[in-house]
């Protein structure tokens, strides 16, 4: 029997594992392997084939090798034939895993000093996003990082929407909190745009 077969026979025993229509979630599969789950490494040990391919016996004690077992499942999208070490994906890579395998999520700026004009309209998504750093528009820079004016605002408490009569300003919770006496107090939810609503509370 080859090892996908032997595999999937042994993990349909698990109805966590199945759609409605009885096909396996490979993607729930992977997330129990990555997180060492108990049940699944169980029904692997079960069967002899599975337990010789994806566990390591080290003075008697079998170490689940996790990083051959999800390269094995991803792989399967693309092999119709048995199990083979060898790959056929190209993708990026980071310690041996592809990106869209790892769970870290990194935002990652092309210059320290760039800023970037964003929006989130339909019309804007296809836009190619200026780098103010590259071209001369210091007008823009300036115009990005002046105070903002804060409009339409609102005051809600315990009794709901109130109208709004000026930010609190309480002295003695500021001198608690190491703060200028005329620091707002009150809780603020700015809805805008990140960048200016980050710069108009720095």
């Amino acid at each position: 029997m080859k090892l996908y077969e032997a595999l999937e026979k042994q993990l349909k025993k698990e109805n966590n594992f199945l759609t409605d229509n009885g096909e396996l979630k490979k993607w729930v599969v992977i997330n129990k392997a990555q997180n060492f789950d108990a049940d699944l490494i169980e029904l692997l040990i079960g069967n002899n084939e599975l337990k010789e391919k994806f566990f390591i016996d080290i003075k008697g004690t079998l170490v689940f090798n996790q990083n051959l077992f999800v390269q094995f499942l991803e792989q399967k999208n693309y092999l119709n034939d048995s199990y083979t070490k060898y790959k056929n994906k190209v993708g990026l890579t980071i310690d041996g895993k592809y990106l869209k395998q790892r769970n870290e999520v990194a935002l990652v700026w092309p210059f320290k000093d760039c800023v970037l004009e964003g929006g989130q309209s339909k019309e804007e998504e296809n836009r190619e996003e200026i780098f103010f750093n590259e071209i001369l528009a210091q007008d823009e820079i300036t115009q990005l990082f002046e105070p903002k004016v804060l409009a339409n605002a609102k005051t809600f408490n315990k009794d709901g929407e109130q109208n709004f009569k000026g930010f609190t300003r309480d002295a003695e919770i500021n001198k608690k909190r190491g703060l200028p006496k005329d620091t707002i107090t009150d809780n603020l939810i700015l809805k805008g745009n990140n960048l200016l609503a980050l710069h108009s509370l720095k």
